[in-house]
């Protein structure tokens, strides 16, 4: 369960609460500041609030100047957020209090399965693997072995997993044979992104997650650790991914898609908002407004109807 003081909190929450939550390993491209107005959007058409989080926690992939990018994209789109900047790294003690809670009820046990052991663990039609449980009953200790710390698994209970789709089906798996024991802990000692997660939507109170369909598969694991927490999830919008001419998805990598790589071809914010929302349909193709301006020509019903269409 979350710590008491968490629990208190949430319970006096009310309303509707969004959340962009980037990882600082790159300059932000089109598809991700898309995926930063959409949620914006659907907040704000709430009378919500709009949370920034910084998912910063897996450190060797940070880049020097990337959080400044993103608050300076973000802002030059005006897309605002509410309350202070939120970086998972300053959050470590919540995470570790609560890894250390599920390990002292019985709910974790130590995997020592490399990658490697792994990787004929295939699935099918390219569907999520899953783990097969070969440490879940094995006797093992919780420190190292021929100088190899364990990774740290939750147990999952028999069940499905279920959580509500706004764009597509609800979701519904099966805990153990759709979704798999969920790393928390990584045998490099980090704490797993499903953790920290999973933890951040709830003591935050977020009721709705929108990011890319790319990651649905990692909602399952995500909802298993809030049922773990007695935690109700939110609501999720898996939007499309916007992809490039060749029909290949959208990277950081790829430097020619940033906003400051757009403006030094001539597109102000105005024109990048227009170009965003004319991707979906929202706005004829060439309009140039705000996000403000996009925000008073939109509707809830719209937006979602629009979304959906592109699922």
């Amino acid at each position: 369960m979350l710590p008491e003081h968490l629990q208190r909190q949430l319970a006096c929450r009310r309303g509707n609460r969004g959340r962009f939550a980037p990882s600082p390993t790159g300059r932000l491209h089109l598809g991700n500041l898309r995926t930063a107005l959409i949620s914006w959007l659907i907040t704000r058409l709430q009378g919500g609030e709009w949370l920034l989080r910084i998912d910063d926690l897996d450190i060797p992939r940070n880049r020097p100047n990337a959080e400044d990018s993103i608050l300076s994209d973000l802002r030059c789109l005006g897309l605002e957020w509410d309350g202070p900047l939120i970086r998972q790294s300053e959050r470590r003690g919540l995470y570790a209090s609560v890894l250390s809670a599920l390990r002292r009820n019985g709910r974790l046990y130590p995997c020592r399965c490399s990658r490697r052991m792994l990787a004929d663990v295939s699935a099918p039609h390219g569907a999520t693997a899953v783990y097969p449980g070969f440490c879940r009953n094995r006797a093992s200790g919780w420190g190292a072995e021929q100088g190899r710390l364990p990774s740290w698994r939750l147990r999952l209970r028999p069940g499905v997993l279920g959580w509500s789709e706004q764009l597509a089906e609800h979701g519904n798996l099966a805990a153990e044979t759709e979704v798999g024991d969920v790393v928390l802990r990584r045998a490099d000692g980090f704490l797993a992104y499903h953790l920290a997660t999973a933890v951040d939507e709830l003591a935050l109170g977020i009721t709705d997650v929108v990011r890319g369909c790319d990651l649905w598969s990692a909602t399952g694991p995500q909802v298993a650790v809030m049922r773990e927490l007695d935690g109700e999830p939110p609501q999720y919008w898996h939007l499309p991914l916007w992809l490039d001419e060749q029909g290949q998805r959208l990277s950081k990598r790829d430097g020619g898609l940033g906003l400051d790589s757009l403006s030094d071809q001539g597109l102000d914010a105005a024109a990048v908002v227009g170009l965003m929302a004319a991707s979906l349909q929202l706005v004829p193709p060439g309009s140039r407004l705000s996000s403000g301006e996009l925000l008073q020509d939109c509707s809830l019903d719209r937006l979602q109807a629009v979304l959906c269409r592109r699922a």
